[in-house]
């Protein structure tokens, strides 16, 4: 995460070092994790962009609508993610 809140990755497009699709996106990052082959970052106003291997945890778009408010998220060395929302709930 660099100082003005955008990314950079680099690497294997195919788990997550291209990002170039998410352009408009890519700022006010607050966190990123990574699995084995896919980023989470939550942005500031609390929702959640995916990237990678959509095996691996790189597309969220099943559980995009339950991913507001988020405060933390945690990535596995299996694929998964899961994210605390700011009530205590956990979506996974």
């Amino acid at each position: 995460i660099l100082a003005n809140g955008s990314v950079v990755a680099w690497g294997h497009p195919e788990y997550g070092g291209h990002c170039s699709a998410l352009h408009d996106q890519l700022r006010d990052f607050q966190q990123i994790q990574a699995t084995n082959g896919a980023f989470a970052a939550v942005l500031g106003d609390g929702s959640v962009v995916a990237w990678g291997s959509p095996s691996r945890g790189g597309d969220c778009s099943a559980v995009q609508g339950q991913l507001r408010n988020v405060q933390q998220v945690q990535g596995t060395n299996f694929g998964a993610f899961a994210a605390i929302l700011a009530n205590g709930s956990v979506v996974t």
